[in-house]
């Protein structure tokens, strides 16, 4: 259990309370590394906060679910996940110029990873696109849809294209090397961000006889897929993921086309390139078993070198890891540094 210890309460007379967890990164997922009780008295106007302790589990994985997914195959839920869709004649040329991975070489049925930048390079949203016959599909987190859906509508001029949100479908997502192959009723397919998942984009109303269709399997609880996405290294909206963020820092090369034409922020992800580094990047940390909560900073010697994002408990059950973002000096795996003042060791990701 992840433990943090605070100021006792100062005294007040109290004629209402509030309460309120932080810091709440992606406040919908059932685990969450750590966390901070924080009480509020108010009395006559004047506020007085006090800090309490709470303590929050680790996220642990559930054996037999990690054994599922690595050996056989277990559903993912992606009922968090939402779709755009981009119609009109010119809708791959304009979209060729707000993402940046190749949406124009993806064949019909086609997905990809892209990003969507500011001018100055940082991340608007991470989508999957999934090239249909007559339209393109960006799927992207639910909770972003709206934001995402305003900025590109922002960036169309006289182009024939048209965006809209697209509630009547949802994602179905499967992982594992024995994972049943998309149903017939499935729009598309897009890779998955876990290693061996795929995502199945399928009408909502046909969601739950789709589902029942491909056979008996468990379902990775929230701590589990938790575990299996630290593990993996992949980066989350909310949590490595920010507006702040430029795709390079966060390893997203997977995402970028360098030989595609110009779209919006290629200068910014250009230069990164071609200096060779970035001031920071995204990469493992071994904790071993110190439960050191995310947002811990991290420390080589007495200077600050980078934050912990994410923490869970390793599948094995054993260690703790994390994700976390350092700085260039202090990237080489093996490092060794301080978090919460316990010793950390810098990891090639994803985790072996």
């Amino acid at each position: 259990m992840a433990q943090v210890a605070l100021a006792p309460p100062r005294t007040a007379t109290s004629s209402s309370h509030w309460y309120t967890a932080r810091p709440p990164s992606n406040a919908a997922r059932a685990a969450r590394t750590s966390g901070v009780l924080e009480r509020g008295v108010s009395d006559g106007g004047a506020t007085v906060r006090a800090l309490y302790t709470r303590t929050v589990p680790l996220p642990a994985a559930d054996v037999e679910e990690v054994k599922a997914a690595r050996s056989a195959w277990a559903r993912v839920d992606r009922s968090a996940r939402g779709l755009l869709r981009v119609v009109g004649g010119e809708r791959l040329e304009w979209l060729q110029g707000m993402v940046s991975n190749d949406v124009v070489a993806l064949p019909v049925g086609g997905a990809c990873e892209a990003t969507v930048l500011s001018p100055k390079g940082a991340m608007v949203a991470l989508v999957r696109v999934l090239r249909r016959e007559a339209e393109v599909l960006l799927e992207l987190p639910a909770s972003e849809t709206e934001r995402v859906l305003n900025h590109l509508n922002r960036l169309l001029i006289s182009e024939d294209a048209e965006l809209s949100a697209a509630p009547e479908l949802a994602v179905l997502g499967v992982v594992g090397p024995k994972a049943p192959p998309a149903p017939s009723a499935a729009l598309g397919v897009l890779p998955g961000p876990l290693p061996s998942e795929f995502d199945f984009v399928v009408p909502r109303t046909e969601l739950a006889a789709l589902d029942a269709a491909l056979g008996p399997a468990p379902t990775l609880s929230a701590a589990t897929l938790e575990v299996l996405r630290v593990e993996a290294g992949v980066p989350e909206w909310g949590l490595e993921l920010k507006e702040s963020t430029i795709p390079l820092e966060a390893n997203l090369e997977r995402a970028i086309n360098y030989k595609k034409g110009c779209y919006v922020g290629q200068e910014v992800i250009a230069r990164g390139t071609f200096r060779g580094q970035m001031n920071k990047r995204l990469v493992g940390v071994r904790l071993g078993a110190a439960e050191t909560p995310a947002g811990t900073e991290l420390f080589r010697g007495d200077k600050k070198v980078g934050a912990l994002t994410s923490v869970v408990r390793a599948a094995s059950g054993g260690e703790v890891l994390a994700l976390a973002y350092v700085h260039r000096d202090a990237l080489a795996p093996g490092t060794e540094l301080l978090a919460g003042g316990q010793p950390a060791v810098v990891a090639a990701l994803p985790f072996p």
